[in-house]
């Protein structure tokens, strides 16, 4: 499950910059007059029409499919397991014990100034 997240991740961004790059070439509703007007549209690699089909279906697929890795991501994400406790519990703690015997007069407390 640890490997998929990654590469989950990388097709999700891959897609992702696709599709803006997708929509960012794509000719937007004002443009179908400057082509009715011979600007050259006809005479592109998909034809005059031919252009906006293939990259508007292309983006909606990869529009789902971004979706889709997002839900993806999503459910790879909650599905890690949750720790329990705190940060403080996985601290691990030694038990200081004195090398030498206290004896009850002999404290440090005289050593500190007043």
């Amino acid at each position: 499950m640890e490997m998929f997240y990654p590469l989950l991740l990388t097709v999700h961004i891959i897609v992702g910059v696709t599709v803006i790059g997708l929509v960012l070439i794509q000719h937007g509703k004002g443009a179908d007059m400057g082509a009715a007007f011979g600007s050259g549209a006809s005479g592109s690699l998909f034809g005059a029409t031919g252009a906006a089909n293939f990259l508007s279906r292309t983006t909606a697929v990869l529009a789902a499919a971004f979706f889709l890795t997002s839900l993806g991501l999503t459910y790879l994400a909650s599905a890690k397991p949750k720790s329990s406790g705190s940060v403080m519990d996985a601290v691990k703690t030694e038990s200081v014990v004195p090398t030498t015997p206290v004896e009850p007069g002999d404290s440090k407390a005289k050593d500190i100034p007043k």
